[in-house]
C-alpha cells in the first residue's frame, strides 16, 4: 500500500499562490469580474489600495492587479521581471518610464488606455486628478516568472536591461507602426494606446458579423493582445481555445455565452465597460453586442502572434477562424444551437435595439 503522507520538506508547492498570500491584500477568485468594484486594500509594494483578480479561465501564466490611485497620489516606482499590460478603468493621469541608458518617457492616459511599460524598466503611474480616484487593471504573466524562478527578489530585485525592448520614443506618445499579415493577423506595435475605443481596426469578417480587429505588439512582449469590434446589432461566431485569454470590456454593452461541447446549459456573463473574464481551457464562448453602439474588448494572454511561446498558442492561431468541423475551433452561424440566435433576438428586443445578423445568418 502506497504511503499518503506527503515528504518532509517542500512538496506541490505554488510560488505565485504563496507570493500572493503574503502581499497582505484582497484576493478575489470568480468567473468574472466589474473590476470598477472589486473591493482593495493597501498595497505596501505599489504604495497604493490594490487588489488581486483570478478569474476562472487565468490558467497557468497570467493573473490580474487592480490598482486605485488615489486622487493627487502615485504608485510607488516598480520594476519587475515579467510582462505587465495596462487597461486603464477610470480616471485620468500620467506615467514615467525610465530608460535603459538613464533617460525618461512619459505619457498622459485616461479611461480606456492600454499600455505596456517594457520589460523590467522602472516605471510609475501617477493622478492628474485631484478629486477623483484612478483604477488601472495589470494584466501580467507574474504566475510564470514566480514560478520558473520562484525568487521575489530575482522578480523585483534585478538589474539586468533589456534595451530591444525599448522600442521606438514615438511608441511612448502614442503612434505605432501597422504590419500587415492577412485579416485577423493584422498587428499595430507600439507601447501606448490612448485610446482602446477608437484605435484603427482591420475588418475580420471570418470571425462573423464583419467584426473588427486588430492584434497589438505592445513592447515587444510575449503577451497577446488583440482588439475587436462588434457592431450594433451583432454577435461573434462561437470558438474555443486554451485558458489564460483575459477579456476586458472597452465600450458598450453585451453578454457571453460559456458551455463545453455537450452541456445542455450555458454559463452567461453580462458585462460592459470595466468587466473581464476569461474563458476556462477549451469551454466555447461567443460573445453579443446589446448595446445600441459598437461594442470593443480587448482580450490578454500569454503567447503572441510574434511569439506564440506554447504549441498550444500555435494551434489557436492556425484555427481560431475555422470551422470546427475542418478541424478548427470555430462554430460557424449555420451550426449554432438554435437556442443562441434566439436569445439574442429575445434579448435586442427587450432592450428596444435592431437585430442586423439576417444577411450573415445565409
Amino acid at each position: 500500500m502506497l504511503n499518503q503522507d506527503p515528504p518532509a520538506g517542500k512538496f506541490m508547492i505554488d510560488p505565485y499562490l504563496e507570493w500572493t498570500k503574503g502581499e497582505g491584500v484582497p484576493i478575489h477568485e470568480d468567473f468574472g469580474f466589474d473590476l470598477r468594484t472589486l473591493p482593495v486594500a493597501h498595497w505596501a509594494r505599489y504604495g497604493v489600495p490594490g487588489c488581486i483578480a483570478h478569474v476562472k479561465g487565468r490558467g497557468d501564466f497570467m493573473t490580474i492587479f487592480v490598482l486605485e490611485i488615489p486622487p493627487g497620489g502615485k504608485t510607488e516606482p516598480m520594476r519587475h521581471f515579467c510582462e505587465d499590460a495596462v487597461i486603464v478603468i477610470s480616471g485620468h493621469g500620467a506615467t514615467s518610464v525610465e530608460s535603459h541608458n538613464g533617460g525618461k518617457h512619459s505619457f498622459e492616459w485616461g479611461a480606456n488606455s492600454v499600455f505596456a511599460p517594457p520589460i523590467n524598466m522602472r516605471h510609475q503611474f501617477f493622478n492628474a486628478s485631484l478629486r477623483e480616484p484612478a483604477r488601472v487593471a495589470i494584466c501580467s504573466n507574474m504566475p510564470a516568472a514566480m514560478n520558473l524562478f520562484h525568487s521575489e527578489r530575482f522578480v523585483f530585485d534585478n538589474s539586468f536591461t533589456f534595451p530591444e525592448r525599448e522600442g521606438s520614443a514615438t511608441h511612448f506618445q502614442g503612434e505605432g507602426d501597422f504590419i500587415p499579415v492577412r485579416p485577423g493577423k493584422h498587428m499595430w506595435e507600439t507601447n501606448f494606446v490612448p485610446d482602446a475605443t477608437n484605435l484603427e481596426l482591420r475588418e475580420w469578417a471570418a470571425r462573423g458579423a464583419n467584426s473588427a480587429h486588430i492584434q497589438l505588439i505592445l513592447a515587444d512582449s510575449v503577451l497577446h493582445a488583440h482588439i475587436s469590434e462588434m457592431k450594433v446589432g451583432t454577435y461573434k461566431k462561437a470558438h474555443r481555445h486554451g485558458p489564460d485569454v483575459h477579456v476586458f470590456c472597452l465600450s458598450g454593452e453585451g453578454y457571453s455565452l460559456f458551455w463545453y461541447e455537450g452541456d445542455k446549459d450555458f454559463v452567461r456573463i453580462d458585462w460592459r465597460q470595466g468587466w473581464v473574464f476569461a474563458p476556462p481551457d477549451m469551454m466555447y464562448h461567443q460573445h453579443f453586442n446589446t448595446s445600441a453602439q459598437r461594442t470593443r474588448y480587448i482580450a490578454i494572454g500569454h503567447g503572441s502572434v510574434r511569439y506564440p511561446f506554447t504549441q498550444n498558442m500555435w494551434k489557436v492561431y492556425r484555427g481560431v477562424d475555422v470551422d470546427v468541423k475542418s478541424g478548427g475551433n470555430q462554430i460557424e452561424y449555420r451550426d449554432q444551437d438554435p437556442r443562441v440566435h434566439q436569445i439574442y433576438l429575445d434579448e435586442l428586443k427587450r432592450r428596444g435595439v435592431e437585430a442586423r445578423m439576417e444577411e450573415f445568418m445565409k
